[in-house]
């Protein structure tokens, strides 16, 4: 959370902390700081090392910053109906 408890200012933090609390489920440890630092550490390897994700083509972030050509996803449709129309 940001200064002016905004969490759209800070939303990669969020959507961090949504996963350790979604996937993991570290909200539910009763344990010290220094062992949930531990937890935490082991949950990023995971989520960077192990678990496939659907926006980097089913890869782990690791293979997908280890390759030398990259595929950009793109969410956009390739043509629009307004540049049909423009185009009648």
């Amino acid at each position: 959370m940001t200064e002016s408890y905004d969490p759209y200012a800070n939303a990669i933090a969020e959507r961090v902390n949504g996963i350790l609390k979604q996937e993991f489920l570290l909200e539910d440890y009763q344990v010290g700081i220094e062992t949930m630092k531990l937890i935490v550490a082991d949950a990023v390897r995971i989520y960077n090392t192990k678990r496939p994700h659907w926006s980097c083509y089913m890869k782990t972030p690791e293979k997908m910053h280890s390759q030398e050509k990259v595929k950009i996803r793109t969410y956009k449709k390739l043509k629009s109906s307004k540049a049909i129309l423009a185009t009648l």
